[in-house]
């Protein structure tokens, strides 16, 4: 029994409506380009580039960022300028679990890569200015990763075309900016890095600089109180880029100008809030873990914070009940050579000693929270070290001195009661001045038992040789 016309015209119709849903579903699923609807005139958006050896960390800086202002209660959309190249992994968790808006887009060229003095952790910095063409948006604030947020900072969607703070006297910084998209701008900016416009660091920082030279004639921003956007360029207050480096003098806030409502981290790299080592080396990281325990977590970590345990502590438990057989070595001190493998052995037992302090540090998950990231810190320590301790029959106490020596510092920098940076500053080198004697002192009774160890009797066995049968040294 045939089909009739209409019925055959509906079938039609509606296997194109399944063909159209299904091609809109695979682009969405595995392109993923476009941006999602507004729901905001305004935007928060932050940058994400592959190709560093630090990829990951800053992909969580970047979800403590976004969670951060979720939890603030922004009146603004969440968008994350994010390259091609970024996992669909982590798209999906940015858009899916943060709420954030992804744009992905294509690196741009960075045509000063080759100049002399470039930093190649800089070369994809470019991308920032993908923040011109996200035009849907009235006003669009650009944030680095680095960035903490203290208080929502709303009022600064009523700020001009380019608004940002100098936290240098002369150089404003482009950590943090207010901006009106646009794409006649986007497109000069990138006729201008085509044409090869002066950069003096090759960065974001140096090229957003030299566009907006007459940044520090502009006058001070200060929000209409009637919520009305303003027109032109403004300096922004310092209180919207506090550097961490001025609350380290200090130990408080204390800037007059503008609220005091966002830190940025803008020192050394290894330095970022966001190290596991940055507490209590530096006082503010465990404000910024604190602020991560309360929005992201570290359910991420936490697996391999788990085998890493069960592996130290099983080091400690096998080295101990293995320290008989191992300590059962001989070589007769008359032999040959023995000048020679007592010092390779002595070289051995100070390099063992050094990479229990040095493996640790490296292979302690960066991103943890300080106090459990400087506890797994200790317990690999000790592992790595029973291993020498019980090999060649070394004192436990001057072995662990420089450990005990590290756990003291951390102390004395975690002592919440300086009044300021400096009295801080004096009393850490105080107490390296008075521990340097005590390690010292250790390290020369580490050497000499390790040589009286060496030249032991029974200690290492002769070298093709095989061991005596049992009961072969007894005497009739």
């Amino acid at each position: 029994m045939g089909w009739s016309g209409e019925r055959r015209k509906e079938v039609v119709t509606i296997l194109r409506v399944l063909l159209v849903l299904l091609a809109v579903v695979q682009t969405t699923a595995f392109h993923g380009v476009k941006l999602k609807k507004q729901e905001h005139r305004n935007a928060y958006a932050t940058m994400m580039y592959m190709g560093t050896p630090r990829d990951y960390e800053f992909y969580v800086a970047i979800r403590v960022l976004i969670r951060s202002l979720v939890r603030l209660q922004v009146d603004a959309d969440l968008v994350v300028i994010a390259s091609l190249d970024v996992p669909l992994r982590w798209v999906r968790a940015l858009e899916q679990e943060d709420g954030a808006k992804v744009m992905r887009v294509e690196n741009i060229n960075n045509p000063y890569k080759n100049q002399k003095y470039f930093d190649e952790r800089f070369k994809l910095t470019l991308n920032k200015l993908y923040a011109w063409k996200l035009v849907d948006y009235e006003r669009v604030v650009m944030l680095d990763a680095d960035n903490l947020f203290l208080q929502k900072t709303d009022e600064l969607f009523q700020c001009g075309q380019f608004c940002a703070v100098f936290i240098n006297p002369c150089i404003f910084h482009t950590g943090l900016f207010v901006l009106q998209p646009s794409l006649e701008v986007f497109k000069d900016m990138i006729h201008q890095l085509e044409t090869g416009k002066e950069n003096p660091d090759g960065a974001d920082q140096g090229f957003i600089g030299v566009y907006f030279p007459d940044l520090l004639n502009q006058p001070m921003f200060y929000p209409p109180l009637n919520g009305t956007k303003l027109d032109g360029q403004y300096r922004l207050p310092l209180g919207y880029q506090m550097d961490a480096s001025y609350y380290y003098l200090r130990l408080c806030w204390r800037v007059p100008c503008g609220p005091n409502s966002v830190i940025t981290f803008p020192g050394a790299l290894w330095l970022k809030p966001w190290y596991w080592w940055s507490w209590p080396v530096l006082p503010l990281g465990i404000q910024w873990h604190e602020n991560r325990r309360q929005t992201l977590g570290y359910a991420a970590e936490m697996p391999i914070i788990i085998i890493q345990s069960v592996v130290f502590i099983g080091i400690i438990v096998m080295t101990r009940l293995a320290r008989p057989s191992i300590s059962k070595l001989c070589y007769r001190p008359s032999d040959k050579g023995t000048t020679l493998i007592r010092t390779g052995l002595k070289v051995i037992a100070i390099w063992s000693i050094l990479a229990a302090y040095i493996v640790p540090f490296a292979i302690v998950p960066r991103t943890i929270h300080p106090l459990v990231g400087w506890t797994l810190y200790f317990l690999g320590s000790i592992a790595l070290s029973s291993i020498a301790i019980n090999s060649f029959m070394l004192p436990v106490i001057p072995v662990f001195a420089p450990l005990l020596g590290i756990f003291g510092s951390l102390l004395v920098m975690a002592c919440p009661w300086y009044p300021n940076g400096v009295i801080r500053a004096l009393a850490v080198f105080g107490y390296a001045f008075c521990y340097a004697p005590i390690a010292w002192g250790s390290v020369v009774r580490v050497v000499s038992r390790l040589q009286v160890s060496l030249e032991r009797e029974q200690f290492f066995p002769r070298l093709g040789e095989s061991s005596p049968p049992p009961g072969s040294n007894k005497l009739y």
